[in-house]
């Protein structure tokens, strides 16, 4: 662990982030932290707290913050697809060659279901992608 503070925490929440500013130069050389921002990652809100009026350097290190977490977000997005695809792959070698009656009986039709409206909207997505071209 470095021994130097990050002068903003992010704490990361489903929509975005409570940010807080790190403070250190205090008489008890505590670990202090203000919340200065509350972020909305899907419209790049940010609203300042406690009445406060943000800095150019608070909003451009937040505004950084959204930039970079968008990314991550969106690199997520795509492995757990990846994920998916392996587990559906998993999936048919277990039905194909472990699954029981019983078990087969428990999940084929919730399997079905949703196999049927991926494919339809994959279908229908591919479509109009080869239509605009």
């Amino acid at each position: 662990m470095t021994s130097e503070l990050p002068e903003f925490y992010f704490r990361a929440r489903e929509n975005g982030a409570f940010v807080f500013r790190v403070d250190t130069e205090n008489r008890q050389r505590r670990v202090e932290m203000e919340q200065i921002a509350v972020v909305n990652i899907r419209n790049g809100e940010i609203k300042p707290q406690g009445g406060r009026t943000l800095t150019p350097e608070e909003t451009a290190a937040i505004e950084a913050w959204i930039a970079e977490r968008r990314e991550v977000l969106a690199r997520r997005d795509i492995d757990d697809i990846l994920r998916t695809v392996d587990h559906l792959n998993l999936t048919a070698h277990w039905a194909q060659s472990k699954a029981t009656e019983a078990q087969l009986d428990q999940v084929s039709d919730a399997l079905l279901m949703a196999m049927h409206d991926l494919r339809a909207v994959l279908v229908r997505k591919k479509a109009d992608r080869l239509g605009k071209k």
